[in-house]
């Protein structure tokens, strides 16, 4: 074993390594998806790139469903794809952006208005470019632009006042802020929106306790459109701090210190809001600042808030996301307490029915209601950021009321199978992931991985039907169909999700063994994790070919991986990054091949590269200091300063 290597620290590993299961498994998810990506982007595109669907399409929704279809092409490069992966996913970025724009929902390469649900969703696709090839100037010159819609550079795009720390509506884009909505800007959404409660308790016509709402019905959408701006357009919401993860972004690119101060400034303002707000964070904050502006005064009750449409999950989900962003950019835990504080609340109102603990998940005029089983996916987030006891002991607090050590295959095994819908993004693996990392589980890493490979076959059947063919859904029949699918084609709004309903190109497993981190959270958050791998001879983001990790245990200070390179006679180079985006650093590293053989390294790094020969692998257990690095989407051979500048356009003056 040696440690010499350029600037970087490093390590031969040759003792040879029985192949693992789960390596072969990773390197068969890696081929496949690599032909699956082209295929997926062959069936569903006309040969310039754009998407084989309808001439027009009305309404403010949309632009964010085609962008997460092919977002994962992107990530997925980051893991290991190939390099016609990467061009895949340019060349659908491109062209969706150009579709979407002719459309008329995307002005200026960003949409022109929607919510931060599903801004949030739309632009992880813009996201998981960090992760790829961080020197392209595009991306760069795109997250720095968007960016500027936020934090009030931008001089059409108003949608932050400074003053009162607000983003003004929760309808916002680079068309600025939306505080009066038209019946067409939620035409495709109506039907869909059937199936919800309604968003106000005093519509006439419609009976709330129904826990339903028809938006179809004229007369009761002439009163939705009415009340919406009267009561919902103007002023802010929790939901936009999902508005954090873009700025998180753009810094990644700079270091712009502006940047990571709004992250902060706008956190707290949310915080500041609770704490006048008996510590319950509200739903609707006016242009003023004002609690209950618009609203009778009433914290609750505000756009994608405590009542409608999904009430805790649009509270908690934001918070997570920009609390995690906020530690990610100080390394202060404390930021996480605002998330934590509205947990408590749920868990505090608690009560049993028939022996099953629940908890509010909405609050009416009446007070808090819509009990369920409490579930811990938020919190493993927070615990992945903080990993403290006392998040981990909140975890451990909920009564297993269902099955954590379930896998699930999206559509097919589980409770999707059971009621025809699929998981988000196809992110259902969360409560197992954490119960591998409590110790449990010991054949995860197989078994995740076969329910990857088991997801990817089921999509190919699917996608490869008669029913996943573009020009047959407008007249779509289930009951003629080659293949069910959990979803009407036939309802517009619906059908804009059918990409994501047919695409093969989802690796959750493979994300989880390489990251040591769940997947992003679907709405808008970050691909986080406790390392990111790098091929050190092609110098690139990803895995190195014919190598398998599997990162198998972490803590506050150590994360733990198994590493091997399967070719009979090539030899290899991982480079592994403390953290996902360079945030911690290692400070030792223990080396146990198979045979027990052990050797220990200090270490003063956030990078460090092994030599894999043929054949050859071993456990590696590193200490590590989290949080101590400014994060960014430097690689281990460029850093910003590297890159080239920025284009600067000519000023306005010169357009008299």
């Amino acid at each position: 074993m040696s440690n010499e290597h350029s600037s970087i620290p490093s390590l031969n590993i040759s003792e040879s390594f029985t192949p693992p299961k789960w390596a072969i498994k990773e390197r068969e998810i890696i081929a496949t998806l690599n032909e699956a990506a082209k295929e997926f982007v062959a069936r569903y595109t006309r040969p310039d790139g754009t998407l084989i669907w309808r001439n027009q399409w009305g309404s403010m929704d949309g632009s964010d469903d085609p962008y997460e279809a092919f977002m994962n092409l992107a990530l997925f490069y980051s893991m290991g794809g190939s390099e016609e992966v990467y061009e895949l996913a340019r060349k659908m970025w491109d062209s969706i952006t150009q579709q979407w724009t002719e459309y008329g929902q995307i002005y200026r390469e960003f949409d022109g208005y929607y919510d931060w649900m599903h801004h949030g969703e739309g632009y992880l696709y813009h996201y998981f470019f960090g992760l790829t090839k961080p020197e392209s100037l595009m991306d760069r010159q795109r997250a720095v632009r968007f960016a500027g819609m936020y934090n009030g550079k931008d001089e059409e795009a108003k949608n932050y006042d400074p003053a009162h720390k607000i983003i003004t509506s929760p309808l916002t884009g680079s068309r600025g802020p939306r505080h009066v909505v038209t019946h067409e800007d939620w035409l495709t959404h109506r039907t869909v929106l059937d199936d919800y409660l309604a968003p106000y308790e005093d519509i006439e016509g419609n009976d709330f306790s129904t826990m339903l709402c028809n938006w179809s019905d004229p007369k009761i959408y002439d009163q939705l459109i009415e009340k919406m701006n009267q009561r919902m357009n103007r002023g802010d919401v929790p939901l936009n701090l999902n508005a954090t993860s873009l700025m998180t972004h753009a810094y990644m690119y700079t270091h712009d210190g502006e940047l990571k101060d709004w992250v902060v400034d706008y956190l707290d303002a949310w915080r500041q809001r609770a704490q006048a707000n008996n510590g319950v964070i509200p739903d609707n904050v006016g242009l003023t600042g004002k609690i209950g502006e618009y609203n009778d005064g009433k914290w609750w009750g505000g756009y994608y808030g405590w009542r409608w449409p999904h009430g805790f999950m649009t509270i908690m989900e934001p918070l997570t996301n920009a609390s995690m962003n906020a530690v990610l950019l100080t390394g202060d835990m404390n930021q996480l307490d605002l998330a934590r504080s509205q947990y408590d609340l749920i868990w505090s109102m608690r009560k049993e029915d028939d022996g099953v603990v629940k908890v509010p998940h909405r609050h009416f005029d009446a007070g808090w209601a819509d009990f369920r089983i409490p579930l811990p996916g938020h919190m493993i987030y927070l615990w992945t950021t903080s990993m403290a006891d006392e998040d981990l002991e909140r975890i451990k607090l909920i009564p297993r009321q269902s099955d954590w050590n379930e896998i699930t295959v999206p559509g097919v095994s589980g409770k999707d199978a059971k009621t025809g819908k699929s998981t988000k993004h196809y992110i259902a693996n969360t409560l197992p992931w954490f119960q591998f990392m409590q110790g449990e589980l010991p054949n995860y890493p197989e078994d995740i991985l076969d329910a990857n490979l088991e997801l990817i076959s089921s999509q190919l059947l699917k996608m490869r039907s008669t029913t996943g063919d573009p020009r047959g859904w407008d007249s779509y029949d289930p009951a003629t169909a080659e293949y069910e699918v959990g979803l009407d084609l036939t309802v517009d709004g619906y059908q804009i999700h059918a990409w994501q309903e047919f695409n093969p190109v989802y690796f959750e497993g493979l994300a989880q063994m390489l990251t040591g981190a769940p997947m992003h959270i679907s709405h808008g958050g970050l691909q986080h994790g406790k390392i990111r791998l790098f091929d050190g001879l092609k110098k690139r983001s990803g895995l190195p070919d014919d190598v398998g990790v599997i990162v198998d245990a972490i803590s506050a200070t150590s994360v733990s991986m198994k590493v091997v390179n399967l070719h009979e006679s090539q030899a290899r180079q991982l480079v592994i990054q403390a953290g996902a985006f360079g945030e911690n650093n290692f400070t030792s590293l223990t080396v146990t091949t198979e045979s027990g053989k052990s050797q220990s390294l200090a270490l003063n790094s956030k990078h460090f590269a092994v030599d894999l020969a043929a054949g050859a692998g071993a456990t590696l257990e590193f200490t590590v200091e989290r949080y101590v690095n400014k994060p960014s989407y430097e690689t281990p051979w460029q850093k910003i300063q590297d890159w080239d500048p920025l284009i600067v356009g000519r000023p306005s003056a010169n357009f008299r």
